[in-house]
């Protein structure tokens, strides 16, 4: 089955209103997505994180894989990628990025044309129900909604989320500038729902190793799960180890490095941050021996989130809930989006491949987006337009 055309489109994603985080305000995600056609007349699917691969894909991927065989996965990295030490050393990340959505892509293709789910070419499921998480944060106003602008309004929004969708799995930005303000966040949470709910916190690297410190204490008394990014570096969190008992997370995937500091206890990534499916396959065995835990993290359109949840059903080291959007995300470009956790929980598609259909409509809409305004500003802070913020915040 030879390729005949490969074509990747940047897209707008936006969320319904923007949510506060460590550099200001986001509105949205700026992906690219990735389809891979063949001669026979199948469409794959792919999602990169980044506008950046658009030009990467369409430049140069899509000259040296057109007219190949759309099976020949590991050929088309041969291709595609340089030596994976020399790519890695020059931190290329939206060259790796750019063929990881190309990889998934071929892998939705062998679905397609071997008519099974992708959890089943990787060796089928060990569950079909998977965990996620509700997000929350203070959040800004929309056009058409205004967000939670108070820790109570916060705590009212993971009350509702709990009472419509049987939400006890939340996770939430732990970034302002003032900490008091993210502790009372959560301590509204563990007041209002009780100490069953599951709380992950996401910091963003936003606090210096003395004010995390500081926060130890009280967040190991709230129950806190898990701290994502508590401090700038790997080795402050090493340092912090010393005084807080919670698990920590990095989205700095490098199981060598943190087997040998320690920390953290868990990686955060996607199968296109590792360059594809097989590379993220292979990763999580890693972790696997290493005893270090591994989810998904937010922020894509159905196309990367069924891929999570394919790779979810197949690998059972993936024991703690992934993180989701899905409750900010009024729109999908898939027929089928986009999904939405009912009890904590979202069924992995049953379809061939990925098992979700492309809206053109939708796809068009999101492009013309990202055409007139430009990629969604992740750093867009309202309070000092035209500034970055710079960390740390405290």
């Amino acid at each position: 089955m030879k390729i005949r055309r490969i074509r990747a489109t940047p897209i707008n994603y936006r969320l319904e209103v923007p949510y506060v985080w460590v550099f200001g305000e986001l509105d949205g995600f700026s992906p690219t997505i990735v389809e891979v056609e063949t001669e026979d007349a199948l469409v794959g699917l792919g999602e990169a994180p980044t506008p950046a691969a658009a030009a990467i894909v369409n430049d140069v991927l899509a000259q040296r894989l057109v007219g190949r065989d759309a099976f020949d996965i590991a050929g088309a990295e041969h291709v595609c990628l340089p030596f994976w030490a020399g790519v890695q050393s020059i931190n290329d990340r939206a060259r790796i990025m750019a063929f990881g959505a190309v990889e998934m892509a071929l892998w939705d293709l062998r679905g397609k044309a071997w008519n099974q789910p992708l959890y089943q070419l990787l060796g089928g499921a060990v569950r079909k129900d998977i965990p996620f998480t509700d997000y929350f944060s203070l959040r800004g106003d929309g056009p058409n909604k205004k967000g939670e602008t108070t820790p109570e309004e916060v705590a009212d929004y993971c009350v509702e989320l709990h009472e419509t969708h049987g939400t006890t799995f939340l996770e939430g930005k732990f970034s302002t500038d003032d900490p008091k303000i993210s502790l009372k966040m959560v301590e509204l949470i563990r007041r209002k729902l009780g100490d069953d709910v599951m709380i992950r916190i996401d910091s963003n690297q936003a606090y210096s190793l003395s004010t995390a410190r500081r926060l130890a204490r009280p967040l190991e008394d709230l129950g806190v799960r898990n701290w994502e990014d508590p401090v700038a570096t790997i080795e402050e969190m090493r340092e912090l180890r010393r005084h807080c008992s919670i698990p920590f997370s990095t989205h700095n995937i490098d199981v060598a490095r943190a087997m040998d500091l320690k920390v953290p206890d868990a990686f955060v990534g996607n199968p296109t941050a590792h360059g594809g499916i097989g590379r993220m396959l292979r990763f999580v065995g890693a972790c696997e021996h290493a005893g270090i835990d591994y989810w998904c993290y937010s922020g894509d359109t159905g196309i990367g989130n069924a891929c999570y949840l394919h790779l979810c059903a197949a690998l059972g080291w993936i024991r703690e809930p992934n993180q989701s959007l899905f409750r900010m995300q009024p729109m999908d470009i898939i027929e089928e989006g986009p999904f939405a956790p009912k009890n904590n929980v979202v069924a992995v598609p049953e379809g061939h491949g990925l098992g979700v259909t492309l809206s053109r409509e939708k796809l068009a809409a999101c492009h013309r987006d990202f055409v007139e305004n430009g990629p969604c500003n992740k750093y867009h802070d309202p309070e000092k337009p035209g500034t970055y913020r710079r960390l740390p915040l405290n």
